[in-house]
């Protein structure tokens, strides 16, 4: 599990930073990416990354003003273009289908593929599950209706504990196959091994917050809580609490208040003006580590990978960032 971010400036493009959207890496899980919004240039950013349009086949939209879905009629032709040929499914505020249906009709464009849409209720819930993953979104406090999105990965059952087993003298093969699916064994000697005596504990499963534009709301806390990873828009910094109450935004002292109360592993600050432009950025990190340690200021093609058991982990810890090619 990766985040992998497109673009994470706020509003308008600017020369190091293009506007939001987000890919989450699922390839080793489910094999595909899901992406969050998709700001205008976010097919040209994809360029340069490891994301293919044709392995996206869900798309969560935060919010429907133009720097967060302005870029969805382009990627949607071009995933057609590449070949795309299996169904995408679009989650977003009500009047996203319309935005999409009317940009493609005008232009006419036709697609080799199906899009579903779920256009979520004004009060969010659970929008999402299969076997592995569940999805739940939140309204959020912003000048039009914003969505926040939890990811949460199922506990996963624990390892077969092979030295048991050898102990044991059960012999390898299909027999560990069925002890790890759970069905209890009898041996040719009569003695029988039970499941539940050689696996592991459950592996916890991990857990990411994308929240959408939004002032500090308790919605956010309440998606956050004990999440590996919160992802926070930090628009404004210390001394701007006033600005950002006026335009429907957060600063980066108000994301830490979040992430510290809801005892996230680590924050990832994103949708960042152009008024903090290079190196400068980084202050709002450094205002934010005051209240909550392990906090990044995000950029442009960075990769973070999601590592099991880091849940609570407030202290700074080596996140890996990477631009591998995506082979799969």
């Amino acid at each position: 599990m990766q985040l992998e971010f497109l673009g994470t400036g706020a509003g308008v493009p600017a020369h190091f930073r293009n506007v939001t959207s987000i890919a989450l890496r699922l390839l080793d899980e489910l094999n595909s990416v899901w992406l969050f919004d998709a700001g205008e240039g976010t097919q040209i950013q994809m360029l340069s990354s490891s994301i293919r349009p044709r392995k996206i086949d869900k798309i969560f939209i935060t919010h429907l003003h133009g720097d967060h879905i302005f870029g969805l009629p382009g990627l949607l032709a071009s995933r057609s273009f590449q070949g795309g040929q299996d169904e995408l499914t679009i989650y977003g505020p009500k009047g996203i289908k319309q935005f999409i249906e009317t940009s493609l009709r005008m232009s006419q464009t036709h697609l080799t593929y199906p899009i579903k849409y779920t256009e979520i209720a004004p009060e969010g819930g659970l929008i999402f599950e299969n076997k592995k993953m569940k999805v739940t979104a939140k309204p959020l406090d912003h000048k039009i209706l914003s969505f926040g999105y939890r990811i949460d990965e199922k506990d996963q059952v624990g390892e077969l504990q092979v030295d048991k087993l050898k102990a044991l003298n059960v012999p390898a093969g299909p027999l560990y196959g069925r002890l790890k699916s759970g069905q209890d064994i009898t041996l040719d000697d009569g003695q029988v091994i039970k499941s539940q005596d050689v696996i592991g504990p459950n592996k916890k499963g991990r857990s990411v917050v994308i929240l959408g534009d939004t002032r500090k709301t308790d919605n956010a806390l309440i998606l956050a809580k004990d999440a590996d990873v919160l992802v926070h828009e930090s628009t404004y910094g210390q001394g701007e609490g006033k600005q950002a109450r006026n335009h429907y935004h957060s600063t980066s002292l108000q994301a830490a208040e979040i992430a510290k109360q809801a005892h996230v592993g680590r924050l990832l600050l994103t949708h960042i003006s152009a008024r903090y432009a290079g190196k400068s950025a980084n202050v709002l990190a450094y205002q934010a580590r005051d209240i909550f340690e392990n906090t990044r200021v995000v950029n442009d093609f960075d990769v973070f990978e999601i590592p099991y058991g880091t849940q609570h982990n407030t202290k700074p810890i080596k996140l890996d960032v990477t631009n591998e090619e995506d082979t799969q």
